[in-house]
């Protein structure tokens, strides 16, 4: 697979979401960290993490008592990254006792695109193999790539949605996958 570098961005694609998450070396006192930050919801009775909102990178983020940190609502891995450096600063600011220099792992990137042309569903659903189609109970249709490993949502309008790429050539690779697919068949022009 091509390096992120080597690969021109496509403009029609846009990054949604990304979540990433990382593990502290120790437990968290999620009660002291509420006490400590703002913009923290903690109710254990509720949820067993602590969820801490940032306004730059404009982020949210689970604390478990754990260690484990899950940070969602950035749009790039850059983004999440940054996000969690700035949560683990200010745990420490916290003074929350943070040594190691953390790990993080992009989980998921969510993507959308249009695709420039209505799409007839019923016919994909029927001509491509790995699809999902209820239209009674949702109104897209869900492709499911093994290579890379993404699922899409289709919709007649042609807007798509991407998820599970980890990376940003994921999402690319993926998307020309489902347009090769989608001419192959006739669906797409």
């Amino acid at each position: 697979m091509a390096q992120e570098h080597e690969i021109k961005k496509d403009e029609n694609i846009k990054i949604e979401n990304v979540v990433a998450s990382t593990t502290l070396d120790r437990r968290m006192p999620l009660d002291r960290i509420a006490i400590y930050l703002e913009n923290t919801e903690y109710e254990p009775e509720q949820f067993p993490g602590l969820v801490y909102r940032l306004k730059e990178p404009k982020a949210a983020a689970l604390i478990f008592g754990s260690g484990k940190v899950v940070c969602t609502g950035t749009q790039s891995p850059e983004m999440a990254k940054d996000a969690v450096h700035k949560i683990i600063d200010e745990l420490r600011e916290a003074e929350v006792d943070i040594e190691t220099k953390p790990d993080i792992t992009v989980q998921n990137m969510v993507a959308s695109s249009e695709l420039g042309q209505t799409l007839n569903l019923n016919r994909i659903a029927f001509e491509l193999v790995g699809t999902e189609y209820e239209p009674e109970q949702f109104p897209g249709l869900v492709y499911r790539l093994d290579d890379p490993k993404v699922v899409f949502l289709l919709f007649s309008s042609g807007r798509i949605v991407c998820t599970g790429g980890r990376t940003y050539d994921d999402v690319q690779e993926g998307i020309s996958r489902l347009k090769e697919n989608l001419q192959e068949i006739g669906a797409l022009e």
